[in-house]
């Protein structure tokens, strides 16, 4: 017999979906931060290194 009601697991796999979401939206928002930090700071010692020379 088919159960009767509402679907078993859609509420659970909307939620994991929407959370992993969030992680994976965070951690690329990271790697661009820190992508930006690195260009920054490489930047900045040529800079300082041709202001040397």
């Amino acid at each position: 017999m088919a159960k009767s009601g509402s679907a078993k697991n859609t509420k659970n796999k909307a939620k994991h979906s929407k959370l992993m979401g969030r992680k994976k939206n965070k951690l690329r928002r990271e790697k661009i931060t820190r992508k930006e930090r690195l260009r920054a700071i490489v930047e900045r010692s040529k800079k300082v290194s041709n202001e040397e020379e």
